[in-house]
């Protein structure tokens, strides 16, 4: 308000400048929890044996769509669709993910502890 009464160019550079500082900081604090949200997850990852090959490549997939359904996992580990939900009861048990709809059929499962982080 006082750029445009006073021209005071200054304090609207530094209102701006500190949303960028604020804005910075969440940024660095969101990244840092989704890095111990991976050593976490690593860890709880060494108990699935020979099948953490798969489930890290859900786990990398659910990084960039939180949200994905049994069918689409089918597709992306060439997996049978029993080994598939096999794998997604692992993560269930490990709370890595959370079935979302309570059908019998198509459901759907989030990655929740990472959507978190963006609320």
């Amino acid at each position: 308000m006082r750029v445009r009464s006073h021209g005071d160019i200054n304090q609207g550079l530094k209102y701006f400048l500190s949303g960028v500082i604020e804005t910075s900081k969440k940024g660095v604090q969101t990244l840092d929890s989704i890095m111990q949200l991976k050593k976490t997850i690593e860890k709880q990852m060494d108990a699935l044996g020979k099948r953490s090959v798969d489930a890290w490549l859900v786990v990398d997939h659910l990084y960039g769509k939180s949200i994905v359904s049994a069918k689409e996992l089918v597709e992306l580990t060439g997996k049978s669709p029993q080994t598939v939900y096999n794998l997604l009861a692992d993560l269930e048990r490990l709370q890595i993910i959370k079935e979302i709809t309570g059908a019998q059929r198509y459901k759907l499962y989030m990655f929740q502890s990472y959507i978190n982080y963006f609320k």
